[in-house]
């Protein structure tokens, strides 16, 4: 039975009308990037946000702060490619801290981690995903729409020596693009202390998601069983993804299976957008404006109200991938994942 919007927040600040307590924030600090990959990016670009429209890192530090005191215990930061706003590692040195945040990670597309790595880490932050989803040069630059494999491998290779609590890869599996490389991408993480985490393909604005090109978890499972012994490991509240050891291996490999096996009923995460909009659900428009309440003077508990708007008017569920294609969203440059 869904809890009334007062039985919500008096069982929990950040606990929404199904009874779900929100303790991760995704913060989006640019929707700039120096890739343009195919299904992030559209093909014909994107209007660019102006900096003045973006939350400053001060702005981004209070809502932290006030979130942190709400139960908030896990931040995400993400973009575009969120390396590539001046002084990111000064953001997450603020961040980290923060009283209440334990866990303080960052996906990236890993240009920066050959020369940067260790200066995040010394920053604070703890854990790091990086996004790639082809080891093949030719077939990275037709994703990428750049050519910088040399760069993020070796940032990765960077990202291992520089001590963070785990390193993860991410790769959005597509039929007939990369789904030949997935065995490939095991035996990466096999002789690697890392994780590699295949994404089912999900639709967005100007991605030309199809059916017919989305790698199902089943598909993808079977095919890594062709060559690999994999043991389930057991799911933890909370997490998006199937984990599985690598029998005799360093690293392990996840599943995430947003289209086939949602993990809607236990979602703790809460997303603020560049511009400083609270998006209670990765397929649901920005909601509410936290940087316009700022910036007009509010108060802590005025930003706290904000998401918990926001919060109020979350699916309970997200609908199948044949109906988010027809729904009203942003490319995934925008959104920040």
């Amino acid at each position: 039975m869904a809890l009334s919007e007062q039985e919500a927040q008096k069982a929990s600040p950040l606990t929404d009308r199904f009874g779900r307590r929100h303790t991760y924030l995704r913060i989006s600090v640019t929707d700039r990037c120096n890739l343009r990959c195919q299904y992030c990016m559209p093909a014909e670009g994107i209007q660019w946000i102006e900096r003045k429209d973006l939350l400053s890192f001060e702005e981004i530090e209070r809502v932290v702060r006030v979130l942190a005191g709400a139960g908030v215990s896990k931040v995400r930061i993400t973009g575009g490619e969120p390396t590539v706003r001046r002084g990111i590692e000064n953001l997450i040195g603020s961040i980290a801290k923060i009283d209440g945040i334990k866990e303080l990670a960052m996906t990236t597309n890993g240009t920066t981690l050959r020369k940067m790595a260790q200066a995040y880490r010394d920053a604070g932050l703890t854990h790091i995903n990086v996004s790639i989803d082809s080891f093949k040069p030719e077939r990275f630059k037709e994703i990428t729409r750049t050519d910088k494999i040399d760069t993020v491998l070796e940032g990765i290779e960077c990202a291992v020596n520089a001590g963070f609590e785990s390193v993860k890869i991410n790769v959005v599996a597509m039929k007939g693009i990369n789904d030949d490389e997935l065995v490939d991408f095991v035996d990466f993480a096999k002789v690697r202390p890392i994780n590699v985490r295949f994404i089912e393909f999900m639709p967005f604005d100007g991605n030309e998601w199809s059916k017919d090109r989305m790698f199902t978890y089943r598909e993808m499972l079977a095919v890594v069983n062709q060559k690999h012994e994999i043991e389930p490991i057991e799911r933890r509240p909370s997490q998006v993804a199937k984990d599985f050891k690598i029998v005799g291996g360093l690293g392990t490999v996840s599943f995430v299976t947003s289209m086939t096996e949602d993990f809607c009923s236990d979602c703790n995460r809460i997303r603020l957008t560049a511009t400083g909009e609270f998006k209670p659900c990765l397929f649901m428009l920005p909601i509410v404006s936290v940087r316009d309440r700022m910036r007009n003077g509010c108060d802590d508990s005025q930003v706290l109200d904000a998401v918990q708007e926001s919060l109020g008017q979350k699916w309970k569920g997200h609908p199948g991938a044949e109906n988010l294609i027809k729904l009203k969203n942003a490319s995934m440059i925008q959104i920040g994942g």
